[in-house]
């Protein structure tokens, strides 16, 4: 089986929303990926976030929302990975139990100038791409110099020129406590899912 060129995008998605949707459709397009794992991260044990919903409805609403698309897949992989998961241990097992594929992180601005502080940063850098979308407050130019601004010459990383998002999953959450109707922020499936359970009122 020919080998692919796979984008992982890392995230909570508590919820998933039409803006993650986006920018994972942007790099499959545009970016020639061929397809976007969405890498669904587990509640920590250890860190109370009562907006946190468990593992199965957060999984739940991503497989919803996206449906048969063949570009994009779900991966509950850290599900089963030792707690506390780091992205360099997820990366490793993705990488060897699918060895014919090349795997390319995908992360926001935002994450840039906390990078360093990540277990194996340096190992990251060292063997994977690293796609970076940009994220409101964390443009290089407008930034004084810092982490992120050194970060972005690395030549593992690339700068994606996608749509900056807006939209949050805090917003959504904090919206739906304020009595607000947000079903046209994510897929229809997923707001179906979120109304019936009551979940974030």
């Amino acid at each position: 089986m020919a080998g692919k060129k796979i984008g992982l995008f890392f995230g909570s998605f508590n919820p998933i929303h039409n803006g993650h949707l986006m920018i994972a459709n942007y790099l499959a397009e545009f970016v020639e990926l061929d397809q976007v794992w969405f890498v669904i991260s587990p509640l920590n044990p250890f860190k109370v976030d009562q907006d946190l919903l468990p593992d199965y409805h957060r999984l739940e609403m991503l497989t919803r929302a996206i449906g048969d698309y063949p570009g994009f897949r779900v991966s509950s992989v850290e599900f089963r990975l030792p707690k506390p998961s780091y992205t360099i241990d997820t990366l490793t097992f993705l990488e060897n139990k699918y060895p014919e594929n090349q795997f390319i992180f995908i992360m926001g601005s935002d994450q840039l100038p906390d990078f360093h502080k990540w277990k194996n940063s340096g190992q990251i850098l060292a063997n994977y791409k690293i796609l970076v979308y940009p994220r409101p407050n964390y443009a290089p130019n407008h930034l004084t110099p810092n982490p992120l601004t050194s970060l972005i010459n690395h030549p593992s990383i690339t700068l994606v020129n996608a749509p900056m998002m807006e939209i949050s999953s805090s917003f959504i959450r904090q919206s739906i406590k304020e009595g607000k109707d947000v079903r046209f922020f994510m897929p229809e499936l997923t707001w179906q899912y979120l109304d019936e359970m009551h979940f974030y009122e």
